[in-house]
């Protein structure tokens, strides 16, 4: 079989990815089994993460795209409950038969939401064509487009016309395919297949990769060289429990840019805030060097050992990271918190554990986006336990499976849709360097350890012996660590993961660690991708993930797991797409929701993808977004929500009319 310079084989997919595609043509192919086994809310929900996975991966739109899924459903089974109230729609209907009306209704308006905004996706025919099976399957004429009268298909339909429309004015900008309107790069491409990053003009600002074969994390290529920065401008976006209050605007090139929860700077070379610039990057270099199983050091990594750490303070990236050897400060657990069992200890190699992390928190290729992997936790691991009490926060009658599922979707994805909105505000204004810009960029300049050795730069990173270290004369003599690099002297060269030339396939070879040109680093990431197209700070996983932990820890009652673990099982050599591994079988674990949450946080350093002040920021902030969007859920649930906002009565009205106009809002897609 060939493969592709992504590194992943035409025939090889990670146990994520072809889990993924199981569930997806599972369902498309076998409705039937699907219901039988799961509520009609859950049907939906799997289709749509299914459709994600074939679809550009794009965080934002897809956080965008679960929340509007989640209100349609949530309308949908409010209209037939008193005492609850609709997001959207507030109508309240009767039924004989309300189980059955209310599967009817939540299966139109997803029905017509899906279909419309994956009609472009470049998935579309088999997203589509899943949509319609589902349809049939159920027994719906999906041809019925009214949105006239009391029947549950026209309410359905209602309810989606009434959606998009809220969509159409959200200042998302779905119109024109959510393009940027106002914001522009600072720095020319890096070209990651060439040395160094010469053609950077600010080192603090974020750059653009330019590819000889470019494609996004879900392996879709992407036209015209090299991708833009993905919504630097989505602060605007109408959000679901962030208020004015966590609100600051600045202004560039006259747009406002809506920053919500604002974390202030991050480290920037050239200023006071140099050193933590310096370290947070270097530390990156740092766990690349973990990344070989063959390094002979064995850790730990079930709950005895790993897990239950606080929630570290913006400033606490000296005492919470372990610089040289990897992870967070946690100890683990004594015994599991749920059972009272002692965990069993389950020891493999860092390289593998590390490489593993990377991957599986990637959530790509195939994936379902980071807030689409957290749904996919919910589903999985939480909902489908059958230690699962279905009872919010653990608390008064056990809710049948559709209640649960429209209760906990609303909820989640409000949440991951603050995150969106919180992280990529953040991200557009502060516009900050990604770590393969930001190191080759201090290498360039050499080194700022000792102003008497050669290629002194006060921008120049600086050495640890072992790690980052100066060619020089005597390195390079035969027999010496550096003795490859003959000719190199005076540049930088890094021990780390070597990179994408020293794999040719995939699927038996490994990189490895050892010394190479710090011009020529990369994160561990396919070649095709290397680093997603948008700002570093804050972190999108670091935010989405923590926010999810908080939402999950209160709508179930408690912060563990099912039976107090989590776990996924990576088979040897059988689950790593950018390298062959691992190296046996690894197992992630988690106690609790926060234990995977850090974990995620984590992997985008092995991963190369983020230092430490894109990290704590996000999770800093996902706490407060989690816990503010289920608490603005309950209010729903039991009908206390307050009336809307001018600006949501504005969306309402505008989607009313629309549905006046005579339903054609949600047609004219299709």
């Amino acid at each position: 079989m060939f493969s592709d310079r992504s590194g992943a084989p035409a025939h090889r997919h990670s146990r994520v990815a072809r889990a993924a595609l199981v569930v997806f043509f599972s369902l498309a192919l076998f409705p039937t089994l699907a219901a039988a086994q799961h509520s009609i809310a859950r049907q939906w929900n799997d289709l749509l993460l299914g459709a994600i996975r074939v679809d550009f991966a794009r965080p934002t739109v897809h956080a965008r795209n679960l929340f509007h899924t989640s209100i349609a459903m949530w309308d949908g089974w409010a209209a037939y409950d008193l005492d609850s109230r609709g997001y959207l729609t507030t109508e309240k209907h009767t039924a004989v038969d309300v189980a059955a009306a209310r599967a009817e209704t939540i299966s139109f308006a997803s029905y017509r939401i899906l279909s419309s905004r994956f009609a472009t996706s470049p998935g579309s025919v088999a997203s589509l064509q899943s949509f319609d099976d589902k349809m049939d399957n159920l027994g719906y004429d999906r041809m019925f487009v009214s949105t006239v009268g009391d029947a549950p298909a026209a309410l359905g339909n209602r309810i989606a016309a009434t959606v998009l429309a809220f969509g159409d004015a959200d200042n998302s900008n779905e119109m024109n395919d959510y393009a940027n309107q106002f914001f522009s790069e600072v720095n020319d491409p890096l070209l990651p297949a060439f040395p160094g990053n010469p053609d950077i003009t600010d080192a603090n600002r974020w750059q653009p990769l330019a590819l000889e074969f470019t494609k996004d994390q879900a392996c879709n290529p992407i036209p015209g060289g090299f991708p833009g920065f993905l919504g630097p401008e989505w602060g605007q976006v109408t959000s679901f429990a962030l208020d004015a209050a966590d609100r600051t605007i600045y202004q560039r090139d006259s747009f406002d840019y809506w920053v919500f929860h604002d974390p202030g700077a991050p480290p920037l070379i050239g200023t006071a805030t140099d050193e933590d610039y310096k370290k947070g990057f270097e530390m990156v270099v740092a766990w690349s060097s973990h990344l070989d199983p063959s390094d002979n050091v064995m850790i730990d990594i079930s709950p005895a050992s790993l897990g239950n750490s606080p929630l570290p303070g913006v400033n606490d990236a000296d005492t919470y990271y372990d610089f040289f050897n990897g992870g967070d400060s946690g100890q683990g657990y004594t015994l599991n918190p749920v059972t009272g069992m002692p965990y069993t200890p389950q020891m493999v190699p860092r390289g593998d554990y590390g490489r593993v992390l990377a991957e599986f928190w990637a959530d790509g290729p195939d994936s379902e986006t980071p807030p689409g992997h957290w749904f996919v936790i919910a589903n999985e691991t939480v909902s489908d336990n059958p230690a699962t009490v279905k009872s919010i926060r653990g608390q008064g009658p056990v809710l049948d499976d559709l209640e649960w599922d429209v209760k906990l979707y609303f909820a989640l994805a409000g949440a991951m849709h603050d995150c969106a909105v919180s992280a990529w505000g953040i991200k557009g204004w502060y516009d900050y360097i990604r770590p393969v810009s930001a190191i080759r960029y201090m290498a360039d300049q050499g080194q700022s350890s000792n102003q008497l050795m050669p290629s002194y730069d006060p921008d120049g990173i600086r050495l640890y012996p072992g790690l980052i270290e100066l060619v020089t004369l005597a390195s390079t003599a035969p027999g010496e660590r550096h003795e490859h690099l003959a000719g190199e002297e005076d540049k930088i060269a890094f021990f780390s993961w070597r990179g994408p030339d020293y794999i040719t396939n995939p699927e038996t070879d490994e990189s490895g660690v050892g010394w190479i040109l710090a011009e020529n680093w990369w994160p561990y990431q396919r070649p095709s991708f290397v680093t997603p197209p948008f700002a570093g700070y804050i972190s999108g996983h670091s935010t989405f993930s923590r926010a999810a932990a908080e939402l999950l820890t209160r709508f179930t009652g408690s912060p563990y797991f099912p039976g107090g673990i989590g776990e996924f099982v990576c088979p040897m050599n059988d689950f790593l797409v950018f390298e062959d591994g691992p190296s046996m079988d690894i197992t992630l674990q988690w106690a609790s929701y926060y234990d995977a949450s850090d974990q995620t946080s984590l992997s985008r350093i092995w991963g190369g993808i983020h230092p430490p002040a894109d990290d704590l920021p996000g999770r800093i902030i996902g706490e407060k977004i989690g816990k503010k969007a289920f608490q603005k859920s309950l209010l729903y649930f039991s009908n206390r929500a307050t009336v809307p906002t001018t600006s949501e009565w504005g969306l309402i009205l505008f989607g009313a009319l629309m549905v006046l106009v005579g339903g054609g809002m949600i047609w004219r897609r299709m």
